[in-house]
């Protein structure tokens, strides 16, 4: 058997897919996770980000998506706190592939100008033990791993979850 070489539109029809998303972690100064309500997925809680537009590098992305949904213009630092694979599912035809960065602290007065579109319907800081009962045991796991992987200074790799 002999392996050709396929024209990259060819090839592209062989390997897997993926869609692919960014966002940024952000707590307040007293450490405690700030996140957002979503309006559009059955109300769960999520940080500030979302889909990359074509062309977008993951950075990029998860720093336009925070100033469109919070009014945050973050200018810190590039960190990665994680990635989190999603294989594909039943309803979504491809891969789902995040990156997740860690935003710093943000203090009461950032907090106070904090402004929502109509993807959100609030946000809210709360310990992480606070968070465990307002979210589904898988978006708490990610949560808490993420927050871990801030406090430890390492990188999350979240797989499934």
């Amino acid at each position: 058997m002999t392996n050709a070489w396929l024209p990259p539109e060819q090839y592209i029809e062989t390997i897997a897919r993926a869609t692919s998303y960014a966002c940024i972690y952000f707590t307040d100064i007293a450490g405690r996770p700030f996140q957002l309500r979503s309006h559009n997925k059955g109300e769960v809680w999520q940080w500030a980000g979302g889909n990359l537009e074509r062309g977008e590098t993951p950075w990029d992305g998860a720093r336009r998506e925070c100033l469109e949904e919070t009014g945050i213009n973050f200018q810190g630092v590039q960190r990665l706190l994680g990635v989190h694979f999603v294989p594909q599912r039943e309803h979504w035809p491809a891969n789902h592939i995040g990156f997740i960065f860690d935003g710093g602290e943000l203090s009461d007065a950032q907090l106070a100008r904090v402004r929502l579109t109509d993807e959100h319907t609030e946000w809210r800081v709360a310990t992480v033990d606070e968070w465990r009962g307002s979210m589904t045991p898988v978006n708490f796991k990610r949560l808490e791993a993420i927050h871990t992987a801030r406090e430890t200074g390492t990188v999350a790799y979240l797989e499934g979850l």
